[in-house]
This record gives structure tokens, sequence and C-alpha cells, in this order.
């Protein structure tokens, strides 16, 4: 089980450079913003398109199939069991369905006198608020408008911030992220700190996974008969891998503590790091132009009913 490379969750793709990585990260970051933000009071379309723009930016970024494939697949079952569990689970609206029309319909002859004038026959368009209903499964139109809320929900959410991850360097981050923080200093926010405490809390994600990992391996290497075990003495090899994980993860802590104040990373006034000259570039005013066009249709497209 290699973990670095099956679950990809937070790690910066070096090679090959695509034209997302070329894109300035602030603007990146006002994308990511605006998938996040664009969910909240839309419409399942809106929900839907932009798990098809996802998508569909990742495959027009040529990124590699590897990278994307595994994790985009277990996504993508993920949100298909979230949308088949939560359309068939109750509703939750506690009310009696029934029939919008009375069981005995009034009929209306026309006078003798009235055979010249002739009314366009209106189609009756046939509603039902139970979509499907056999057996111990129904499924309703609420049911199904929130499986597709929840399913959509979760793709966009993981997926879209771990491209930005995957195609935006760490320092590239921190340092987007301070240029936009940078009217906060003036109420003494600060915002070198902070900056400084994302770079490091990015940089530890691998660090954990590497740890996971060889935790794992070494359980697995063992060759425990976890039959004769039992479920306490499980327990217990868990409790103990656990603890094991957290003494790793505070040992790798205060290593890299140790290593920025031998480096001189005592404070941020005496020794800072330039990481990125960040100018706006003519792809990155394309960018922003389509960012415009995506909330011009996102405000076109109205929200929920």
């Amino acid at each position: 089980m290699d973990l670095l490379r099956s679950l990809p969750l937070g790690l910066y793709l070096e090679q090959p450079q695509t034209w997302l990585h070329k894109i300035d990260p602030r603007v990146k970051f006002a994308w990511l913003m605006s998938f996040l933000t664009s969910y909240v009071l839309a419409n399942n379309f809106w929900r839907v398109l932009l798990v098809v723009i996802l998508i569909i930016a990742t495959l027009i970024a040529r990124i590699p199939r590897r990278v994307w494939q595994q994790q985009m697949g277990w996504l993508l079952m993920l949100s298909f069991f979230v949308l088949a569990i939560a359309a068939i689970s109750p509703d939750g609206l506690g009310v009696d369905y029934q029939s919008r029309l009375p069981a005995n319909e009034q009929i209306l002859t026309q006078p003798a006198n009235s055979n010249n004038i002739k009314e366009p026959a209106a189609e009756k368009k046939a509603y039902s608020y139970v979509l499907f209903h056999k057996g111990p499964v129904k499924v309703t139109r609420y049911s199904l408008s929130l499986a597709v809320r929840l399913s959509t929900l979760i793709f966009t959410v993981i997926y879209s911030t771990n491209l930005y991850l995957l195609t935006t360097a760490p320092e590239e981050i921190t340092s987007g992220i301070e240029s936009l923080m940078q009217p906060l200093r003036r109420f003494k926010l600060p915002v070198t700190e902070i900056a400084l405490t994302l770079t490091l809390s990015l940089r530890f994600i691998p660090l954990v996974l590497e740890e996971v990992q060889n935790l794992f391996r070494s359980v697995m290497t063992r060759a425990i008969n976890w039959k004769k075990l039992g479920l306490k003495g499980a327990f217990k090899v868990w409790m103990t891998v656990a603890e094991r994980l957290l003494e790793n993860l505070l040992l790798r802590a205060d290593q890299m503590a140790n290593a920025m104040m031998v480096r001189g990373f005592t404070s941020p006034n005496e020794h800072r790091v330039q990481w990125h000259d960040l100018r706006l570039k003519g792809r990155d005013w394309l960018a922003i132009a389509t960012l415009i066009l995506f909330w011009g249709i996102r405000l076109a497209i109205g929200t929920q009913a």
C-alpha cells in the first residue's frame, strides 16, 4: 500500500507543468473560493454543472491520468453511493401524500347553443410527488433533490480543493494568501506568521501520510493472526499503532521546529523569505475575465426553488 501514490491528497505535482500551474496563485484561490461559495443557495442544475466543470478542467489541463484517475474514481463512486442512499432514504417530510385532484371529478358539459365556440384542449400533465415506489424502495422529489445536493457537494468540495493543491506549490499558496491579506496589517494582525504556519501545515501533510503508510506496513509485515487476538486484542494493537503515530508526528514537528531555529527562523521580522514575485500576466487576466463570466452565469441561473 502506497498512500503517497494511491491517495495523493494535498500533494503538489511538480512535473509536468500544465497551464493550471502557470496561473497566478491568487487567481486560482479566487476560483477555488468561487467553487466553494457559488454552491450556496444554488439549484441542482448549477451543482451538477460544477462537477462537470471540474472534470473538464482536469482533462483540458492534461494532468497525467495516473494522478487523477484513482482519486476521481473513488470520489465519483462515493458520490454515487451517497446519491443512491439519500434518494431512497425518507425525505423527512411528515405529511400524507395525496393527489392534487379530487377523486370524483365534476364533469361540465357545454350548452347546445355554444357549439360554435371551440376551446383548445388542455393537456393535463401528470404530477406525482413520489417518483418511484416499489416495495420498501421509494424515491420522492425532495429525497432526490437532497441526494443530488449531498453527492455534488462532496465531490465539489474535495476535488476542487485537491485540484488547487495539486497544481499550486505550498510556497505559492502562502505567498498568494499573504498578498491578499496585506490590508489586514492595518489591524495589526500577524499576516506573516499566519502565512508561515500555513506553509508548514501544507508541508506536513506528506509527512503524515508517510508515517501512516510506514506504520501500516510494519503491522502487515508482522503477520498478526487477528482471529486469535479477538476484538479486545485487535483494539489494543490499533491503540498502540495510534499512540506510535502520534509520537512520530510530534517527533517530526519537534525536528522541524529545531531546524527552523538553527536556520534563524525565530521571527518573521528577522528572517523573512520572499517565495515568489507575484505579477499578473495575460493568462491571469483571461482567467479573471472567465471568473467574471462564471459569476454572471451563476447569477443568471438563479437560486434553488
